[in-house]
């Protein structure tokens, strides 16, 4: 385990209104890893990636960026930090051009870290590269994901939340995200991934969580959850 952990969240606890939804809830992301957070629908998952972010607001425990206390952090700050938020609901400017979309991403360079530019996206998603001018509306629902990320590249993030990419996107779609996610790690990006998809998380994921009405029922590698049938019958069978 790297000393410094790229994302660290510790004991928090999450509300909508009166209803407790997150419960002592604690997880971690190294720099350069990419780590799942599986559950059945509902189970909180992405009120999770919302409270890391700032969406939601933690009642009790912390979340550490870079070491840097980000608890109380409003959501556009955590961003500015270089911590990345793709959204379930995909949420991109239809009117827009794809270029025009990755634009209203954009963020200065850190450090020595390589900038991302269309021309970076186009060699991590084909799809894109040949669609510069097309609007959002023109897009499939896989090239509105493929979208939707790039343009929280554009941001130059170490650190992405990942909400549930491979959903409702056609199978070959989802093999070209694993691809991409892949790709990502190599370059030295940390990815959370939160997903109900096992056999995706399984290409690409180091780590796992499992979360269940909003508390973490098991962690450990992939490779463990991959041999262990009774937890993923308890935990992620339909």
């Amino acid at each position: 385990m790297a000393a410094t952990p790229m994302l660290q969240v510790r004991g928090i606890h999450a509300f909508y209104g009166r209803a407790h939804i997150l419960f002592d809830l604690s997880l971690q992301v190294d720099p350069g890893e990419v780590v799942v957070l599986l559950g059945r629908n509902g189970a909180g998952k992405s009120t999770t990636m919302k409270t890391i972010m700032g969406l939601v607001s933690a009642s009790q425990g912390s979340v550490h960026f870079q070491g840097q206390d980000i608890t109380r952090s409003a959501p556009f700050q955590i961003a500015r930090l270089g911590l990345g938020y793709v959204p379930e609901e995909r949420r991109i400017f239809s009117d827009l051009t794809v270029l025009e979309n990755l634009e209203v991403g954009r963020q200065a360079p850190r450090g020595a870290q390589a900038a991302w530019d269309f021309a970076r996206i186009g060699k991590l998603f084909p799809n894109l590269a040949g669609m510069p001018q097309r609007p959002g509306a023109q897009m499939s629902g896989g090239e509105q994901q493929m979208l939707t990320i790039a343009r929280t590249l554009m941001g130059n993030p170490s650190c992405i939340l990942l909400d549930e990419p491979s959903e409702g996107v056609a199978p070959v779609i989802v093999d070209q995200m694993a691809a991409a996610i892949r790709e990502l790690k190599s370059q030295g990006v940390a990815i959370l991934l939160s997903e109900q998809n096992l056999h995706f998380a399984m290409q690409v994921a180091d780590r796992a969580y499992i979360i269940e009405k909003g508390r973490i029922q098991y962690q450990g590698s992939m490779q463990a959850l991959r041999e262990d049938e009774a937890i993923r019958n308890q935990y992620l069978a339909v």
